[in-house]
């Protein structure tokens, strides 16, 4: 197990690694910059300072090489949209938001999935069922930022129940929630109707009501249990996927998260931010599938690594 844990470390490193280089050289070789006259209108020596204070005047391989280097010992930069902060100061400051609408995501994505899976596969083909395989259809092809617009024209706009967006007050989650976890409720709910329909087929389910055990007992002590075992490999990539914010819901509510400022870095040229951004979505992938892949192996005793 620990030679396990330190190779996938080790490819870890060498992913972030190549996730910077690749972000690094192609932010680079889009055409304008941060500070493009079209955008910025400067006198050339003004420019020539602000590029030299950022270094930005340098060849793209020396830029990469000491920005690496200040990486490694903590120093990402100075965002560009906000110079009178650092970028770990930055995501400190944002990133809360977003972690907040994660977890209650998060919460109610695998609490309503679960019991839409569970209802559903126990009511198979009745009009329980043909509901929770319409309303998971809806959330896996109707992109987040429709269901959005949607919302906001039924309980903002119509109705005048709720904010159209902002930030600071409980009203303000609703929709950016709402709009958020369908998809991840559509997916589990998907994905635990199968499991437990395979579950209810196999012999020790027969023999359990051969034996004259109650439904209930079956169900939920014997078929819940084994069934919600894959539903953890559904809770790596949701993880970091709703850690780091959707960059449609937050730009469309309006909310001063990670997502929104990940869009306003990329549409402003903000190198820093990106790079920042790319790497910790990078270093959040790697860790929870890594956590996911222990989890999963003390569960299923089934499962060894060598």
């Amino acid at each position: 197990m620990l030679g396990y844990i330190v190779r996938r470390i080790l490819g870890l490193i060498i992913v972030i690694l190549l996730a910077s280089l690749i972000t690094f050289f192609l932010m680079h070789a889009i055409p304008g910059g941060p500070f493009d006259e079209l955008k910025m209108p400067l006198p050339e020596e003004v420019k020539a300072q602000i590029l030299k204070k950022y270094g930005l005047d340098k060849p793209i391989w020396e830029q990469y090489i000491r920005y690496i280097w200040r990486a490694l010992h903590g120093d990402f930069g100075v965002p560009f949209q906000s110079p009178t902060e650092t970028v770990i100061s930055l995501i400190k400051r944002v990133w809360p938001v977003t972690i907040q609408i994660g977890v209650v995501t998060i919460a109610l994505s695998f609490t309503i999935g679960i019991l839409l899976g569970i209802l559903s596969a126990l009511r198979q083909n009745t009009w329980i069922d043909y509901l929770v395989t319409t309303i998971a259809t809806l959330g896996t092809t109707v992109p987040n930022f429709v269901i959005a617009i949607w919302l906001m024209l039924v309980f903002s706009v119509t109705l005048r129940w709720l904010p159209t967006g902002g930030w600071g007050e409980p009203k303000h989650f609703i929709l950016p929630v709402l709009s958020y976890f369908l998809a991840p409720t559509a997916v589990i709910a998907r994905f635990v109707k199968v499991n437990f329909l395979e579950e209810l087929r196999k012999d020790y389910v027969r023999t359990a009501r051969a034996k004259g055990l109650p439904e209930r007992t079956v169900i939920f002590k014997h078929v819940f249990r084994n069934a919600l075992v894959p539903i953890i490999t559904l809770l790596g990539p949701m993880v970091p996927d709703l850690a780091t914010g959707s960059v449609f819901i937050e730009v469309t509510f309006r909310v001063p998260g990670l997502g929104k400022f990940f869009y306003t870095s990329a549409f402003n040229r903000d190198y820093p931010m990106i790079v920042a951004m790319i790497l910790l979505i990078a270093i959040l992938w790697g860790i929870t599938y890594l956590i996911t892949d222990i989890i999963y192996a003390f569960i299923d005793p089934r499962i060894t690594f060598t």
